[in-house]
C-alpha cells in the first residue's frame, strides 16, 4: 500500500510549474461552463457508462 500524499508537500516542481497547471484548469472550467454543448446529467452519464462497462464484459465473456 503507498503512503498517503501529505497535503503539505507540493506534487509539483515548482511554483511556476504549480501556476502554470493552476492556469490551464481553470481555462479548462471556464471553457467547459461557457460551452454551448447540451449538459447531461450525472443519472445519464452513469447509465451510458454502465451501459458501455456491460457491453465489454458480454463480449469478454462470451470469447
Amino acid at each position: 500500500m503507498s503512503e498517503p500524499l501529505s497535503p503539505i508537500v507540493s506534487e509539483f516542481e515548482s511554483e511556476e510549474q504549480e501556476a502554470s497547471y493552476d492556469r490551464w484548469f481553470r481555462a479548462k472550467i471556464q471553457a467547459a461552463i461557457d460551452s454551448k454543448q447540451p449538459r447531461l446529467s450525472h443519472d445519464q452519464v452513469t447509465a451510458e457508462i454502465l451501459e458501455r462497462l456491460n457491453s465489454k464484459r458480454l463480449i469478454r465473456n462470451a470469447g
